[in-house]
């Protein structure tokens, strides 16, 4: 997967145009910028969806890069700066918690029209802190979508620019997957964001 996003991002600078790996789904990093909705242009609570990215300690999931990856992280800020950056270490904690919870343990996932990407990551820290690199972030859904992934403990990571409530909460799942499979969700938490990501 590195070699091939690092394959990607050379022929990408040398030749000025899109180089595409027809052998993987990988999202490129090239991708990862806000007009593509951060390689997830289509949101989760629509058909043919998939994360654009993760973001956590374990081994990224097929197709994704991941943004705590050192190799991945020095290409972004060298040769993309304009697409989505990994996060940095973030700094000590603040006295006050930057992020209010909003909503908890339901069984649907936020629905809006200030969707701005999504992805998978292993905690809800992990998404907060997502949310601190993507400019105009405000909210954060965490949430497992169960689809028959084998029991993933991985969390799916939606970022919106407004602070929403549990009125939102329209994805209760229902989307059948490629297995045959039918989703459902649990564990949605919202947490809104005290200031926007600048």
């Amino acid at each position: 997967m590195r070699f091939s996003t690092l394959f990607t991002a050379l022929a990408v600078v040398a030749t000025g145009v899109t180089a595409t790996d027809s052998s993987s789904s990988s999202t490129s990093v090239i991708g990862l910028t806000a007009a593509n909705d951060y390689g997830a242009p289509i949101p989760p609570w629509e058909t043919g969806s998939s994360p654009g990215w993760y973001y956590g300690q374990g081994t990224p999931p097929s197709g994704l890069e991941s943004l705590a990856d050192t190799l991945i992280c020095e290409l972004l800020e060298l040769l993309f700066p304009l697409c989505l950056q990994c996060p940095k270490p973030p700094p000590k904690p603040p006295s006050t918690p930057e992020y209010t919870l909003t909503f908890y343990n339901q069984t649907c996932a936020t629905q809006d029209a200030s969707y701005m990407t999504y992805g998978l990551v292993d905690t809800v820290a992990d998404c907060e802190t997502m949310c601190d690199t993507v400019p105009g972030c405000t909210f954060v859904n965490t949430y497992h979508d169960v689809n028959g992934k084998g029991g993933s403990t991985q969390l799916t990571c939606s970022l919106f620019s407004t602070c929403l409530t549990a009125a939102s909460n329209d994805n209760c799942g229902g989307q059948t997957q490629p297995n045959g499979s039918v989703d459902f969700i649990i564990n949605s938490d919202g947490y809104c964001k005290k200031t926007p990501t600048a």
